[in-house]
């Protein structure tokens, strides 16, 4: 699942040279990196559900900040308008 964020940005490296592969990186990754906080303040909820996945125990139950669509291209033109 992380190999498509960082293809994303490695892609996104040959389309704007100038911009650090660091700074891309972020911008691939960052609902992910933003997660933990908004699960901290509770806006999003997870679960311990041992054997609910194969790959985790954690049952994803509402992440609409972070991994929603509409939320996806918001937090890219927030991402990019700071940048």
């Amino acid at each position: 699942m992380l190999l498509g964020h960082y293809a994303v940005a490695l892609a996104a490296k040959r389309a704007a040279p100038r911009t650090s592969l660091g700074t891309l990186t972020a911008a691939a990754q960052w609902t992910d990196l933003i997660w933990p906080l908004l699960l901290f303040l509770g806006w999003e909820s997870v679960r311990i559900d041992p054997g609910n996945t194969a790959f985790t125990p954690l049952a994803f139950d509402r992440y609409p900040f972070t991994h929603s669509m509409v939320a996806a291209l918001a937090w890219g033109v927030i991402f990019s308008g700071v940048y």
